[in-house]
């Protein structure tokens, strides 16, 4: 891929990252376990374990933001270690998102034939958690679409620089 390209993916990822780190953010800093209690009775260790992944999304996504903006800044255009960060930010971020490493949720395969949202809990939640995915996911679908090509892209060239 040319520079320009790979430049103007890396510029779109920052201004989501920036966009998913405000929204996460917003709702960490307005949310505790007892207000979740409060708006919907639940399982508290669900809760906690939820909220848990949440936080470390917002690192991985506030990390992807800072290296995105350090290398858009860099002259010249460091084309390997953009797309070495697109890569990282496709399976921190983006696949982090859909499927946590804890299993505090799942993405439900066939919502693509059913236009529902494909964020599914393994347990009833209050409303307030599942409007933050609704409004986070079509984003998130939408970059994971376009950095597709890293995963094997970025994974090919590794095997023969080997």
């Amino acid at each position: 891929m040319g520079n320009s390209i790979v430049k103007s993916q890396m510029e779109d990822v920052k201004n989501f990252l920036g966009n998913s780190v405000a929204a996460f953010e917003d709702f960490l800093n307005n949310t505790t376990i007892k207000d979740l209690e409060t708006e919907k009775q639940g399982n508290v260790n669900y809760y906690k374990s939820i909220l848990s992944h949440v936080r470390k999304l917002l690192v991985y996504c506030e990390e992807g933001l800072d290296t995105c903006t350090i290398i858009l800044k860099s002259e010249p255009f460091q084309k390997g270690a953009a797309e070495k960060t697109l890569y990282r930010i496709y399976h921190q971020c983006i696949e982090e998102f859909f499927s946590p490493k804890n299993d505090a949720w799942f993405e439900n395969s066939r919502s693509a034939y059913t236009g529902k949202n494909s964020i599914q809990f393994h347990e009833e939640v209050p409303d307030s958690l599942k409007t933050m995915f609704r409004q986070l996911e079509g984003e998130f679908q939408r970059i994971r679409e376009e950095l597709e090509y890293y995963e094997t892209d970025y994974r090919t060239k590794m095997i023969q620089s080997k």
